[in-house]
């Protein structure tokens, strides 16, 4: 008797698991403290663009239930409010999603599919990350208050501890997604990292995963934006091109083979270029003189704002613009996608090295061009 009472209950609980829908996935989620916030939206993917998919009201003990279809294994989006909770989907998924939205470092638990466990690995990551942060300002905070005359000293004494924080965060995202890829989740973390500082980790990733994932459109956006960086790694072949200076003539790269010079991408708006504009001009006088050339190339579209950045500036060198923002044709070739970019370009016309800045860049000269 009992031996059939066992095989009814196997039975009930095969037929339970066969009846869940496999043509579309569940997120049943519980949001404690949402004060007088009551809708809860979905957001998809399109055209690799997050839009509204749908929307529900919370219930009296904030609960919410969404069941929709995917084509594929993708990205997802809860938000409420200000509060926004990424997810990875697929058709039979049954995910859960907790959190308190009194939380203010937007924390929350996801799970029952192993793509938003996966997830759920990169946010405690991140969670950690920042807790410690939190942590740090909050010593920060104190000893300034102890001492408000030496906030910068203070300062400069936690930059330390804070570039370890990040390095270590950084390297467990690598780490992660090394270890888990071929998931949108190792896809996801590594699209946490800085795409400056971690330009040749990303481009060698896109290379790894391009026959691992595929159908997804965001992550074929990615590989291809890939593919076109790769072309301008260092050891490649710089690309050509030719614009026009202050004065309207055409300078071309090529004016400067057999050199080594420094493409510097810029504009009068960009602060961080403009900061960085004095140690330029240091390394331009004090190397100009041993095979070593600096190309500006402004993403200006106010020519007079341009002129007058490099007069304020002392920059010296020769000055070029296609005065379009971003969408130059050579800033477009060299993928530049914030500024400030440089390239050094070595006398046979390869790529030795990108974005040195300070006393990188010093470093740089000083062992190259001995």
């Amino acid at each position: 008797m009992k031996l059939k009472n066992l095989s009814l209950i196997v039975l009930i609980a095969i037929a339970f698991t066969a009846c869940k829908p496999k043509d579309s996935f569940n997120i049943d989620g519980t949001f404690q403290n949402p004060g007088t916030e009551k809708k809860v939206f979905l957001y998809g993917m399109q055209s690799s663009q997050m839009v509204a998919i749908d929307s529900t009201n919370l219930s009296e003990k904030g609960e919410f239930k969404f069941i929709r279809k995917t084509p594929s294994v993708d990205f997802f989006r809860v938000s409420i409010g200000n509060h926004e909770f990424m997810l990875i989907a697929k058709n039979g998924d049954d995910i859960k999603l907790e959190a308190d939205l009194a939380d203010k470092t937007m924390a929350y638990k996801i799970s029952g599919a192993n793509e938003v466990e996966k997830l759920s690995e990169v946010n405690n990551l991140r969670n950690a990350y920042a807790k410690q942060v939190e942590n740090l300002q909050k010593d920060f905070e104190a000893k300034v208050a102890q001492q408000p005359s030496n906030r910068a000293t203070i300062l400069e004494q936690l930059k330390p501890q804070y570039e370890s924080y990040t390095n270590q965060l950084n390297g467990s995202i690598l780490k992660f997604a090394k270890d888990n890829k071929g998931t949108l989740a190792s896809f996801y973390a590594m699209n946490t990292l800085s795409p400056q500082e971690y330009e040749a980790e990303l481009v060698k990733f896109a290379d790894d995963i391009k026959e691992e994932i595929k159908g997804n459109a965001t992550v074929d956006t990615f590989i291809k934006q890939m593919a076109l960086l790769k072309s301008v790694q260092v050891g490649q072949v710089a690309p050509a091109f030719t614009v026009n200076n202050v004065d309207g003539k055409p300078v071309s790269l090529s004016d400067y083979k057999g050199k080594y010079v420094l493409v510097d991408f810029w504009a009068s708006w960009c602060q961080p270029c403009r900061q960085e504009n004095p140690n330029v001009v240091k390394v331009y006088n004090q190397y100009k003189t041993k095979n070593f050339d600096i190309l500006g190339i402004s993403l200006d579209t106010d020519k007079a704002a341009w002129l007058n950045a490099i007069k304020a500036d002392g920059l010296t060198w020769t000055h070029v613009s296609e005065l379009k923002d971003f969408n130059g044709e050579t800033v477009r070739k060299y993928q530049v996608q914030a500024i400030p970019t440089s390239y050094i370009i070595a006398p046979d016309g390869k790529i030795a090295a990108k974005n040195l800045r300070g006393n990188e860049l010093e470093a740089f000269l000083a062992k190259t061009l001995r």
